[in-house]
């Protein structure tokens, strides 16, 4: 009978125990981080009356016979499920989701504690710490790398009151760009660019060299790569060009016309090869006076204008035949050339002729022939100057002494060709500039090209004063410009500029490159200091090549560190990570660089691997330190301390230490809290368990109570 008054007495006490971690758990319902607790049951040793015994014979087996002498708490869970997480407003707020603890110590890292609660802020020390005052333990930011080092020992995070970051001079200026690469294009540029090195005069230009108003000399690329003022590519192919002149082929008979019935019979060679034969007829034998015959002949001539572009003129009193060929039309001969005469009845002996238009034509291989009958050119400089060599080979005074003349033809601002004819030399003539278009066998004409350049036909008398204009050479374009930084945190603008230059069908494309800075920066040790060249190559799929130069030496020249190295970064050759120079408009669609000035910490904010990143004044934002994380073989085993805090015990395991999201620890998610794990539906149901099991128990003493008083009874 004392055995159920025991039982009982072992159920109270149990049962009040569970009471006592279910009061808990409602109790901190709201605590942050808070893990529920679980009572765990099992019975007492057992009383045996009668053992158990086996089978014998036919007689079968017994059990054993056992009374149980109650109930004890054998331990306790804590069960580590996540608990809800609550957005806050506060940015040094975290929340682990998933496995893991915060890290904190309160001796300044000698000793370790753990705990869900990531209710964190600064003191005034700078110190990272929780409620406890405990300082949060991780990794901070290395002065020298500038990177945060997870793999070193923790420590406590300190973030000085009124931390400042020094400036950072630039390194690296990374570009991502698309030069286009196709026929028509939306940037451009004239074809005009002062070079550097030391100017001739514009009367007398070196060889291939053109020069501005002020004398300086001027790179225009390829014209086969430029582009008309609509932005469309000439595209020149080999040998395409134009025919120039720059006054009228005139040839007049060294005989006269002779009178009778003699006809004319004379061959003018065309330009094209062929020959034109211009005869007359006389079927009734008539007599014709000297003047009758020279008008018939002119007249012969004239009718075949069309065809040969050459027009006749009879002078009555010189009795002889002048031939005028003004070189204006594409579809004649552009000089006067007589390949033979059947006769001498026009005054002609067959060896007359006058060469004023020259063939012009492209060579995409650059190999330039500027002077002789037919020239041949790849840039516009080319070009240039040799027309002007031709222009000034005239002799107009007979001393066999050519290129006496101020004609000049330069290459202006708006990438046009000016003609002038400012007079006040010994060959200088009135000049009747005729420009047409160069078609053959295999050689269409260049239309565009032709009508870039035939804007120049016009007649400019000697000394007028008068100019004549071609229309714009523009060059494909593109600029990007950045901030970059030097040693003092002092902003200077680095300008790039891209300029088309050339284009091989087996390779791909070339386009130079000019870097500049605002004076008094400097980024080169020859003159212009301010600016520097090079060249960016592409392959035919678009792709980079190769590009110079790599990187530039930078001096602010206003105290700062001179010769400051930045590296320029345009891609890796033969990918597309960079620049790319396909069919599409050209733009910028990347570009940065890595310095910054001088800033003060003006917020903090922490990313899911819980990295304190700084907000600094001067827009820079990086990381200040890391949160360590610990997670544990045996979360369970952790013994707690009060104030949210845990501690390792034998049977919890060592802390593994590492940062957040990795290794099975959780991600971190910053202006939030981990709300306690307690169901208060589960805690309010277990509460009446518990009432229900204690109640039970207590009527079973009650019970036993009774059933003694009436063994007391007996007595009596």
């Amino acid at each position: 009978m004392l055995k159920s008054l025991f039982s009982g007495v072992s159920g109270l006490q149990s049962h009040q125990i569970a009471m006592d971690v279910e009061s808990n758990n409602i109790a901190n319902v709201n605590t942050v981080g808070f893990k529920y607790s679980r009572a765990n049951f099992s019975d007492l040793l057992a009383q045996t009356q009668a053992i158990a015994t086996a089978p014998q014979g036919a007689l079968g087996g017994k059990n054993a016979v056992q009374v149980g002498l109650g109930s004890t708490v054998s331990s306790m869970t804590r069960i580590f499920s996540q608990g809800s997480v609550q957005n806050s407003d506060k940015n040094t707020d975290m929340a682990i989701q998933g496995d893991g603890f915060f890290i904190i110590s309160p001796d300044g890292g000698n000793t370790y504690k753990y705990t869900r609660s990531g209710d964190f802020k600064f003191d005034a020390g700078g110190n990272f710490v929780d409620n406890n005052g405990f300082i949060a333990q991780g990794w901070l930011r290395d002065s020298a790398t500038g990177k945060v080092d997870s793999a070193a020992p923790i420590t406590n995070i300190n973030i000085p009151p009124g931390l400042t970051t020094p400036a950072s001079a630039t390194q690296e200026v990374v570009l991502k760009a698309n030069l286009n690469s196709g026929p028509l294009v939306e940037s451009y540029s004239p074809a005009y660019q002062v070079a550097s090195g030391t100017p001739n005069s514009i009367l007398n230009p070196g060889q291939g060299d053109a020069v501005d108003a002020d004398g300086n000399y001027i790179t225009s690329g390829d014209v086969g790569v430029m582009f008309n003022d609509a932005g469309e590519a000439f595209s020149l192919q080999k040998n395409q060009g134009i025919w120039v002149s720059f006054l009228s082929s005139q040839s007049t008979a060294t005989g006269t016309v002779a009178a009778g019935t003699g006809n004319l019979d004379i061959t003018f060679a065309l330009d094209d090869g062929s020959t034109k034969q211009i005869t007359t007829s006389n079927a009734s034998a008539v007599v014709y006076t000297q003047d009758e015959n020279g008008l018939r002949y002119a007249s012969a001539i004239n009718a075949q204008s069309a065809i040969t572009g050459i027009s006749a003129n009879y002078d009555t009193v010189t009795n002889s035949i002048s031939l005028v060929n003004t070189n204006g039309s594409s579809s004649s001969s552009h000089n006067i050339q007589i390949d033979s005469v059947g006769n001498a009845n026009s005054g002609f002996n067959g060896t007359e002729s006058s060469i004023t238009a020259y063939k012009y034509q492209y060579d995409p291989a650059g190999t330039s022939n500027l002077t002789g009958a037919n020239k041949t050119f790849s840039t516009l400089s080319d070009l240039r100057y040799a027309m002007e060599l031709e222009a000034r080979a005239v002799d107009t005074d007979g001393d066999t002494i050519t290129g006496e003349s101020n004609i000049s033809i330069i290459i202006n601002e708006q990438g046009k060709f000016e003609i002038t004819n400012p007079g006040g030399a010994d060959d200088d003539y009135d000049m009747n500039v005729a420009i047409t278009g160069l078609s053959a066998t295999g050689i269409p004409e260049n239309t565009r090209f032709t009508r870039n350049m035939e804007a120049l036909s016009s007649v400019l008398p000697v000394g007028s004063g008068g100019k004549a204009f071609s229309q714009s050479f523009n060059a494909a374009t593109h600029s990007s410009s950045i901030d970059i930084f030097d040693s003092l945190g002092s902003k200077h603008t680095l300008r790039m500029e891209f300029r088309k230059t050339a284009v091989d069908t087996n390779t791909g494309s070339t386009w130079n490159i000019n870097i500049s800075v605002p004076s008094p920066s400097t980024i080169d040790t020859t003159y212009p200091y301010d600016q520097k060249t090079g060249s960016v190559r592409f392959n035919n799929d678009g792709s980079l090549a190769t590009y110079n130069p790599p990187n530039i030496a930078f001096s602010g020249n206003n105290g700062s560190a001179p010769d400051q190295q930045v590296n320029l970064s345009f891609g890796t050759s033969n990918a597309f990570d960079g620049m790319t120079s396909f069919d599409s408009a050209s733009a910028t669609s990347g570009i940065s660089q890595d310095g910054y000035t001088g800033g003060d910490l003006v917020g903090i904010r922490i990313d899911q691997s819980g990295t304190l990143v700084g907000s600094f004044s001067n827009g820079r934002s990086f990381g200040l330190a890391q949160v360590a994380m610990a997670k544990f073989t045996n979360n369970e085993g952790l013994s707690t301390e009060g104030g949210n805090v845990f501690v390792q015990t034998a049977n919890s395991g060592d802390a593994i230490i590492g940062t957040a999201a990795t290794a099975g620890r959780g991600f971190i998610q910053s202006a939030a809290l981990e709300a306690s794990n307690v169901d208060l539906s589960r805690a309010l149901t277990q509460l009446i368990i518990v009432q229900r099991g204690f109640q039970a128990n207590g009527k079973t003493i009650t019970t036993s109570d009774q059933l003694l008083q009436t063994l007391i009874g007996l007595k009596q």
